[in-house]
């Protein structure tokens, strides 16, 4: 008999054990047989199939025909076998054989369907066993790669992991940077803001100003319309009244000049008269006679400055008559006190009673008294210094009775059509280790002639005629201040290296004479 597998079963580790309990089996039952089977001889060649189907597993049995032949025992049997039969000694021809036969298979089969169902129980424990234990295997070997898988996720996990802490704390420093430049920021704002409403309130409250302050001018512009018409009409009859005087002047200076004329036809007649006093004067030394009038005609002689007068013998302070040229004199103020005598004033300032302000022509003719403030002129001090070398000294008096000097050791101006320019060397004296003047030469300017080398026109921001050069550090024709208003006025009578550039002076005095006086 043989044992084949159930269709139905698919496990590769079923199948082996299907066949093993198959093979046992048929060892039994060849077992059984050989115990319980007549030794009388052994059947036939021709045999019945007898197939049983227990669990998953199929026994075919293979049974004798009745009527084979004897054969020998189990013991003697025929070793020619089929590779699926078992074969035993047929027994003797009987006619009951076969029923005989067929209870002692149906006996036989009993017992071996017990020995099945033992075989059964017992292979159904084995299984149980081993089926836990594939279980348990493959429970541990999948439990094994399981926790290889984990043990890899989990290294996984934590490298992922730690590169997350090192992302969690480049963001929290990032955050944290972030935070800081919010706060930052947030203070900033504030004080912005702060600062905003600070100024919003100073801009309203200067609104509120401007407007008070528009209010208050309209008001005064209404309050003082009629004293600005009244000075309107007194400006008018002002302009009027200068207008006349103006007239009068020009008659004064035709006056004037006929004058001058009559007084240079008078000195024509004095110097004749003094060649004629000489003259007279040899013809009585040849004869002896000496007359008493010799000094008076030494007293009517010409002088050309102040110079000339002290060593003549005049020695006192006062106004003497010079000979500009044979034709011409002037009145000029001789100082034959200071440093040696003999000084010609052409300029003087001392208690703000003459304006300064003056045109072009003014300052070339000259204006003021000689016994007080004046300005001698500039073409006749061009006249003088252009004869011979003059010596330049500034006298400067402050407010605290505080004197000084500067001292020109060469002093000239040019003609009119140099501008009257100045040219200066070598300075020294009191009032400041450098020259308040310019001393590379400068052009005089006026307010009605500009020819300053500045866009400002300084002879109209800074008042008076001077050297002005680029408004420079000096201007002793400025406007003349008082005491208690002298500080701090750019327009004043100032001389920049004495006392500064916004002091005004309280008085001056500029005076020539030649560098040759001894």
């Amino acid at each position: 008999m043989t044992a084949g597998s159930d269709p139905d079963l698919t496990g590769a580790s079923r199948m082996p054990r299907c066949r093993f309990d198959s093979a046992l089996l048929l060892t039994l039952l060849l077992m059984g047989m050989c115990a319980g089977s007549d030794p009388r001889g052994a059947a036939d060649s021709s045999r019945r199939l007898h197939q049983i189907t227990h669990g998953q597993c199929t026994y075919t049995f293979i049974l004798p025909e009745a009527g084979g032949a004897a054969g020998g025992s189990c013991r003697d049997a025929s070793p020619a076998r089929d590779a699926n039969s078992v074969q035993r000694d047929a027994p003797p021809p009987d006619a009951h054989l076969p029923s005989q036969k067929i209870q002692q298979l149906e006996s036989i089969m009993e017992n071996y369907t017990q020995w099945l169902h033992k075989i059964e129980s017992y292979m159904r424990e084995k299984m149980k066993s081993e089926v836990a234990q594939l279980q348990q295997s493959a429970v541990h070997n999948h439990t094994a790669a399981m926790l290889e898988m984990g043990t890899n996720l989990l290294s996984q996990t934590a490298e992922q992991t730690r590169k997350l802490t090192d992302v969690e704390a480049q963001v929290l420093n990032q955050t944290s940077r972030l935070e800081i430049q919010l706060l930052e920021n947030s203070l900033s704002t504030n004080k912005l803001e702060k600062q905003l409403m600070i100024q919003t309130n100073e801009i309203s409250k200067l609104h509120d100003k401007n407007s008070l302050l528009e209010q208050k001018i309209l008001e005064m512009e209404l309050r003082h319309q009629e004293e600005l018409d009244t000075l309107k009409q007194e400006k008018g009859s002002l302009q009027a009244l200068v207008g006349r005087q103006s007239t009068v002047i020009g008659d004064l200076e035709s006056q004037l000049s006929r004058a001058t004329g009559n007084s240079t036809a008078l000195q024509r007649q004095q110097q004749e008269m003094m060649d004629t006093v000489h003259n007279l004067l040899n013809l009585c030394s040849k004869d002896g006679v000496v007359p008493n009038s010799t000094k008076a005609a030494e007293e009517e002689r010409t002088f050309r400055d102040c110079a000339d007068l002290y060593q003549a013998g005049f020695h006192k302070n006062g106004v003497y008559i010079v000979h500009v040229n044979s034709q011409e004199t002037k009145k000029v103020y001789c100082n034959m006190e200071t440093a040696g005598g003999g000084w010609t004033l052409m300029q003087r300032r001392e208690d703000g009673g003459l304006d300064f302000q003056r045109t072009w022509k003014e300052y070339k003719m000259g204006f003021g008294s000689v016994s007080s403030e004046h300005w001698l002129g500039n073409e006749f001090v061009y006249q003088l210094t252009s004869q011979r070398q003059h010596v330049l000294r500034v006298e400067l008096t402050d407010w605290d009775g505080h004197r000084a000097f500067s001292l020109y050791d060469r002093f000239q101006i040019g003609s009119e059509k140099q501008n009257y320019r100045l040219f200066l060397k070598s300075h020294s004296g009191t009032a400041g280790r450098q020259s308040s003047l310019v001393i590379h030469g400068a052009d005089f300017s006026t307010k009605d002639m500009d020819n300053d080398n500045c866009i400002c026109k300084c002879a109209l921001m800074l008042t008076g005629g001077w050297w002005f050069d680029a408004c420079g550090p000096s201007n002793l024709n400025g406007m003349y201040f008082t005491r208690g208003q002298h500080i701090g006025k750019l327009n004043g009578i100032k001389w920049h290296y004495f006392k500064g550039p916004s002091y005004s002076l309280r008085g001056t005095a500029m005076m020539i004479r030649p560098l040759d006086f001894s």
